[in-house]
C-alpha cells in the first residue's frame, strides 16, 4: 500500500517549482499586460512566417547571399529615422493609437507580399520595398509598445514581465520558423504571407481593447530637440549606455541568421534550415521556463554581460563544428544567452528611465537591438561571400566575445549595477509607488462618495 505524500512535502515541492518556473505576477496584476501578451503571441507567430519566407524568396530569385544580406542595408535607414521619431511620438500622443495604426500598416504590407507572390513571375523589388516599410513601421511602433511596460507593470515585477514577454516571443519564434519552412516548401510563399495577413488583422482587434495611454499634460510635440534631450540623458547614464553598446556589438558581430540557408547547404543538410531558425528560440524558451530565479536578481548588469558573452561563444562554436546536430545545439545555447542578456537590459531600462522620457529612450532601445541585427545581416552576407559561410559565423562569434570584454573595461558601472542601490532605480520606484498610492486613494474616495450618495438616496424618502 503506497502512502500519500504529506501536505508539508507537497508544499515544499510546489515552493521549489515556483522558485524556478516563470513568475506570473504581472499576468495577475495587469489586464493590459495580459492583452498585450496574447496580442504579441499572435503577431510573433504570424510575423515569423513572413520573416522566413521573405529571405527564402530573395534567395530563390537571386541565388546570392549578398542579395539576401542587402535586405539589412535596405531596412537600416528607415529603422534609424522612424525609431528615433517613434520614441518622441510615444511621449507626445496616445500610445495605444500608435500601436493600432502601425499594426494595420503592417497588415497592408503583408497584403502586398501576398499579391506579389501570386503573380506568375514575382518581382524582386517589392520585397525590398516591403522590407523597408516593415522596418519603418516597426521603428514607429516599438517605442510605444516598450514604453507601456513601465506604466502597466509594477516596478518590482519588471524582470518577471520581461521573462514572460520573452517566453511569448520564443513560443512564436519556435512555431513560426518551423512551420514557415514547411508552409513555403509545400504550400508556397503566398500561403505564408496569407497567414501573416490574418495574424495582423487579429492583432489590430486585440490592440483596440487596450486602455488609453495618453501622454503627460505638458508633453511637447515630437521634435529634434526632444529626441536630443533623450539622447543626452542616455549618454549621461553609463549603465544605460552599456546596455545599448553591448547589445549592438553582439548583434553586429554574431547575428548570422541571414546566411542560414547557405550554412544548411554547406553542411549537407538543407532539411535543417527551419531547425536552425528555431534552435535559438528553443534555447531561449528553456531559459524562460526556468526563469523564476531571475526575479530575485539585483545585479542585472551581470545578466547583460554574461548573456552576451555566452551568445558570442555559442555562435563561434556553431560556425566551427561541421556536424549539423552540434551546430543546432550551439544555436540553442546562443538563444539562452541572448535571452539572459535581454532580461537584464529590459529590467534596467524599465526600472531606471523616467516616465516623461520613456518613449524617447525606448526609441534608442529600438536602435540598439534592431540596428545591430540589420548591420549584422550585411556583415554576415559580405563575410560569407568573401571567406565562406562557416568562417563568417565563427569569426563573428569570436569578435562578439572580444567586444563585450572591451566594453566592460570601458563602462565598468554596468557590472556594478544594483537595483537596490542605483539612484535612478530608487527614484523611479518611489515615484511609481506614490502614483499608485494616489490612484488607490482616489479610487477609495470615489467609492466612499458613491456610497454616501447611495445612502443619501436611500434615506431621502423618509
Amino acid at each position: 500500500m503506497t502512502s500519500k505524500p504529506s501536505p508539508k512535502r507537497t508544499h515544499k515541492l510546489f515552493s521549489k517549482l515556483s522558485s524556478v518556473l516563470p513568475d506570473p505576477a504581472p499576468w495577475r496584476s495587469s489586464a493590459d499586460f495580459r492583452l498585450l501578451w496574447v496580442q504579441g503571441l499572435v503577431t510573433y507567430f504570424s510575423s515569423f512566417m513572413a520573416l522566413i519566407a521573405l529571405p527564402l524568396q530573395v534567395k530563390e530569385l537571386t541565388g546570392s547571399p549578398l542579395a539576401v544580406g542587402a535586405m539589412g542595408a535596405v531596412e537600416l535607414v528607415p529603422l534609424v529615422v522612424c525609431g528615433l521619431y517613434g520614441g518622441a511620438l510615444a511621449d507626445a500622443v496616445d500610445r495605444r493609437k500608435v500601436i493600432v495604426a502601425t499594426e494595420a500598416g503592417l497588415g497592408v504590407l503583408a497584403l502586398i507580399l501576398l499579391l506579389n507572390a501570386v503573380l506568375p513571375s514575382p518581382a524582386l523589388w517589392p520585397l525590398y520595398v516591403v522590407a523597408a516599410g516593415v522596418s519603418a513601421l516597426a521603428g514607429l511602433q516599438r517605442p510605444a509598445l516598450d514604453s507601456l511596460m513601465a506604466r502597466i507593470v509594477p516596478h518590482e515585477q519588471q524582470t518577471a514581465a520581461a521573462a514572460l514577454n520573452s517566453l511569448r516571443w520564443q513560443m512564436g519564434a519556435i512555431a513560426g520558423p518551423a512551420l514557415a519552412g514547411l508552409v513555403v516548401t509545400y504550400a508556397g510563399h503566398a500561403t505564408a504571407y496569407g497567414v501573416t495577413l490574418v495574424g495582423f488583422a487579429v492583432s489590430v482587434l486585440l490592440c483596440r481593447r487596450l486602455s488609453p495611454a495618453p501622454p503627460a499634460r505638458d508633453a511637447e510635440k515630437p521634435s529634434l530637440r526632444g529626441i536630443a534631450e533623450g539622447a543626452r540623458y542616455a549618454w549621461s547614464r553609463p549603465v544605460l549606455l552599456g546596455t545599448y553598446a553591448i547589445d549592438l556589438a553582439a548583434m553586429f558581430f554574431a547575428f548570422p541568421n541571414t546566411i542560414f540557408p547557405f550554412l544548411a547547404d554547406e553542411l549537407g543538410a538543407p532539411w535543417s534550415l527551419g531547425l536552425m531558425y528555431a534552435a535559438g528560440s528553443v534555447g531561449s524558451l528553456v531559459l524562460g521556463l526556468t526563469s523564476g530565479w531571475t526575479s530575485r536578481v539585483r545585479r542585472h548588469g551581470l545578466l547583460v554581460v554574461c548573456g552576451a558573452a555566452g551568445w558570442g561563444l555559442a555562435i563561434a562554436a556553431a560556425g566551427w563544428f561541421s556536424n549539423v546536430w552540434l551546430v543546432l545545439l550551439c544555436l540553442g545555447f546562443a538563444g539562452a544567452g541572448d535571452m539572459l542578456s535581454g532580461l537584464g537590459r529590459s529590467t534596467i531600462w524599465n526600472q531606471t528611465i523616467p516616465e516623461e522620457l520613456r518613449g524617447r529612450l525606448a526609441g534608442i532601445e529600438v536602435l540598439s537591438y534592431s540596428v545591430g541585427p540589420q548591420l549584422g545581416q550585411v556583415r554576415a552576407g559580405a563575410m560569407a561571400g568573401w571567406t565562406g559561410t562557416r568562417a563568417a559565423v565563427w569569426s563573428g562569434g569570436a569578435a562578439c566575445v572580444a567586444s563585450v570584454g572591451l566594453l566592460c573595461v570601458v563602462l565598468p558601472k554596468l557590472l556594478t549595477y544594483d537595483s537596490e542601490k542605483d539612484e535612478d532605480a530608487l527614484r523611479r520606484r518611489a515615484l511609481q509607488r506614490a502614483r499608485r498610492a494616489e490612484q488607490d486613494g482616489a479610487g477609495a474616495a470615489g467609492a466612499g462618495a458613491a456610497g454616501a450618495g447611495a445612502e443619501g438616496k436611500t434615506e431621502s424618502p423618509a
